[in-house]
């Protein structure tokens, strides 16, 4: 099982495999033809109260990731990661978010979850 981590805005790869968009929102800015994505599960991504509480500075990465991970316990949510867990289960998957320091938001907790 091969699932890494990009910017959504860097050059898609050969070795990207499927590309999952793991944002909410679609990126600022970005064609959907110039993203490359193969899917956009967006009840896998964090809620929109979770999201703005992490992003004003509130509480540290730590406890954001718990109550991300807590959050997909979700039934949709946990539907989405199966799903995901089976294309990565196929072949490489890189999901993809704007995030200016991936390995710092909710796509590194899906990445570790997946893995």
């Amino acid at each position: 099982m091969s699932v890494r981590i990009r910017r959504v805005y860097e050059a898609p790869e050969p070795e990207d495999g499927v590309r999952v968009l793991v944002d909410r929102l679609w990126p600022r800015g970005l064609s959907k033809d110039a993203a490359h994505v193969d899917e956009w599960p967006k009840g896998l991504t964090p809620s929109t109260e979770l999201r703005r509480w992490y992003h004003a500075g509130e509480g540290s990465y730590e406890e954001f990731a718990g109550r991300y991970e807590a959050e997909l316990d979700a039934p949709e949510a946990v539907e989405l990661l199966d799903r995901v867990r089976e294309l990565a289960g196929g072949g490489a998957v890189t999901l993809l978010t704007a995030s200016k320091s991936p390995e710092r938001s909710h796509a590194a907790v899906l990445a570790r979850l997946l893995s």
